[in-house]
């Protein structure tokens, strides 16, 4: 029987959340903020603490570690459990101030710091689920930061109840600790060689009993749109304002469908998230979604053959438009290992708990991991209205999360 402990995944929640690893997408450095290298560095100690004697953390702000397997059987496959230390840039994540309610009555929760910021059961009917057991929030001002130092805390201790456990049979496990997921670069600089292991899972979820082998594929898209200049005062028929046409192509932009206030579930979107630029020059960025690359592409297709078509209302004027890859939906890659979702879903079920398959309309590390050598899936945590500062976390579910984790690497150990 495993039986880990509520308030003590709470506990270590409550600490790393205090230390502020907001990333920042506007930086050009690897990790993109050096204070999340604080949490990396106390994680790196409290591994060594528990006896893994190779745990270290990098220049770039990863923590790597390995609990040596301790099975007969000699093909047993290397597995590694992930989490990302840092927090979103959507809200602060200065100075936060956890509270663990500890039996939680199904009352409306007033976070003290803003006495506006409450959380209610009409607005997260999840929260009763937990109406006996312990919530924690942050105080009204900043994010809690559950996303994803639950993961860190959950995986943190799992570790801990292997080292206090030696008995129970299982292969070698890694665990790896990433920078700047919130920003798209938690993959940025991992060593996978390093790293070495064959199949992982990100702890990186929300409802328990929750498992996601899906996300987006993602791209980003940039229209550049080139004016003509003139001096204002001699103008007529001569200067064409490329803010304006870069208005006009917003406006003409669908407005009951296709972006991510008007589609849900397996719906892709086009999402405007920056316009820069002057009168001679400015460029539009958005992000573009979809489960599929055919769908993708008809995203792209349809957004610059809008843009065109605007553009060629302004004579004199022309556009550029420019696509990056971001990441690819993991399932295209998990489908081709089907045990890593299979051996979850067992692990959920022994920890006593109903799966519940999704899909991610996002993305995690898990989806550039399953494109650069280990298939990877996204297990629950807890974390609920995330990026926000009515954000919350039920502890029994990080327990829970915890002894999946357990009961997930006697799976692979087992069937090796």
């Amino acid at each position: 029987m495993i039986n880990i402990s509520p308030d003590n995944v709470a506990e270590r929640l409550m600490r790393y959340v205090q230390i502020d690893t907001q990333s920042d997408p506007t930086s050009t450095t690897h990790p993109t903020t050096e204070k999340q290298k604080d949490l990396s560095k106390l994680l790196c100690r409290e591994l060594l603490g528990m006896g893994i004697t190779d745990a270290t953390t990098d220049e770039y702000g990863y923590v790597y570690a390995t609990i040596p397997g301790n099975s007969d059987k000699k093909n047993t496959p290397v597995i590694c459990f992930c989490a990302h230390v840092d927090t979103a840039p959507d809200c602060s994540g200065y100075n936060v101030k956890p509270i663990h309610h500890r039996y939680y009555d199904g009352a409306d929760i007033v976070l003290p710091d803003d006495v506006t910021q409450v959380l209610t059961m009409a607005g997260s009917p999840y929260l009763k689920e937990h109406i006996n057991h312990g919530v924690i929030t942050a105080s009204g001002l900043t994010l809690l930061g559950g996303d994803d130092k639950s993961g860190v805390a959950v995986i943190m201790e799992a570790v801990l109840y292997f080292m206090q456990n030696p008995v129970i049979k299982h292969g070698p496990i890694k665990i790896l600790f990433t920078p700047d997921e919130e920003v798209g670069q938690g993959t940025a600089k991992v060593d996978m060689q390093k790293l070495g292991a064959q199949f992982g899972y990100t702890l990186d979820g929300g409802d328990a009993g929750s498992l996601e082998d899906e996300t987006f594929s993602a791209d980003a898209a940039t229209i550049t749109i080139n004016g003509v200049i003139v001096h204002p005062g001699y103008a007529k028929d001569k200067l064409v304002n490329a803010l304006k046409i870069a208005g006009a192509a917003l406006d003409a932009l669908p407005k009951n469908e296709w972006s991510p206030e008007t589609t849900s579930a397996k719906e892709g979107f086009v999402h405007p998230v920056a316009v820069n630029g002057i009168a001679e020059k400015a460029t539009i960025q958005f992000i573009v979604r979809d489960f599929t690359l055919t769908g993708l592409q008809q995203h792209h297709e349809r957004l610059k053959k809008i843009a065109e078509e605007v553009v060629a209302g302004f004579p004199g004027s022309s556009m550029e438009y420019a696509v990056t890859e971001q990441y690819r939906n993991m399932k295209e890659v998990l489908d081709q290992y089907p045990q890593v979702v299979a051996y979850a879903e067992e692990a959920i079920q022994r920890s006593g708990l109903k799966v519940i398959k999704e899909s991610i309309r996002g993305g995690t590390d898990g989806s550039r991991f399953s494109y650069i050598g280990m298939p990877c899936a996204n297990i629950f945590t807890g974390m609920q209205n995330i990026h926000s500062k009515l954000e919350w976390i039920g502890t029994k579910d990080m327990a829970k999360a915890a002894e999946t984790i357990v009961h997930l690497s006697i799976i692979w150990e087992e069937k090796g």
